[in-house]
């Protein structure tokens, strides 16, 4: 696998020489657009709006729409007036604690593999890491775009997990969320209960994508069958232990009230009523 970028880590007087490799990759089925008489690729257009003419790359400009249809043209020395060096180095801003960071600031995770020369200093730092539980807050430059981004431990060795700055997060008020109510001790009970009988320990190759998996199904069938003839449907698994959390207290609840219900309506005893006279 060739690596996206190379650089170094920068901290203090430290440098540790890295590469940058992608730790995900897309699982998605990519299908082209056909014509359906001869199955002919079909190809965008670039196409003004004005006239439907197609236009030329050298015709192109870059424009931000500042109001309604209104646009203001960026050239190449603007962008230039504003560009950020690559430096080729994680630049470290501060070590903070992980669990100080919402997980939603992370987006996108990279393998930081140690070059030549490196491997000692790699080591420390992620010994370092790991140790005190905290990860380093850099900022990077990744194809000429400047990204805010963590150095988490994972493992033997280091990631770069690349991160949304404060201002591109949505702030939660915007949604509406329930008032905070204090719950019943009773059904916090049985919620907790719920959620203990439920629980196992994490092993991510339980969770599989079925769709994806149905989706190929489908595409070797007919390739093996012809294109045109029929595959044969394939339903998705019903998920297994998906339990509706509200509904089963909701059922609970009802049935402990029934019970209360059925033990004050209840006639009295024999024996009880022989007490009453006495």
């Amino acid at each position: 696998m060739r690596a996206i970028w190379k650089g170094s880590i920068s901290f203090g007087l430290v440098n540790i020489p890295i590469a940058l490799y992608p730790a995900t990759r897309s699982e998605e089925l990519k299908f082209r657009l056909l014509r359906e008489s001869d199955h002919s690729p079909v190809n965008y257009k670039r196409v003004a709006e004005v006239d439907g003419k197609e236009v030329p790359w050298n015709q192109i400009v870059k424009g931000y729409e500042h109001e309604k249809g209104k646009f203001v043209i960026l050239k190449d020395e603007d962008f230039q007036r504003v560009d950020i060096e690559a430096t080729q180095t994680v630049d470290i801003i501060h070590f903070v604690k992980l669990e100080e960071v919402n997980p939603i600031y992370f987006f996108k995770p990279y393998y930081m593999e140690p070059q030549k020369g490196g491997d000692k200093a790699y080591v420390l730092l992620r010994e370092a890491l790991r140790t005190s539980n905290q990860i380093a807050i850099a900022k990077v430059v990744i194809k000429t775009r400047q990204h805010l981004a963590a150095v988490k431990p994972q493992e033997k060795g280091l990631m770069l997990e690349l991160m949304h700055f404060s201002t591109e997060l949505i702030d939660v008020d915007e949604f509406k969320m329930p008032e905070t109510k204090e719950v019943a001790k009773q059904e916090l009970q049985m919620a907790k209960a719920l959620v203990a009988s439920m629980s196992a320990e994490w092993d991510p190759a339980e969770y599989v994508d079925e769709y994806r998996d149905a989706l190929e199904k489908v595409v070797e069938e007919k390739i093996k069958r012809g294109d045109k003839a029929p595959a044969k449907s394939v339903r998705l698994r019903r998920p297994t232990r998906v339990v509706d959390l509200v509904a089963v207290l909701q059922k609970s609840l009802e049935q402990s009230a029934g019970a209360g219900a059925a033990r004050k309506t209840k006639p009295k005893t024999a024996s009880s009523k022989k007490g009453g006279k006495s």
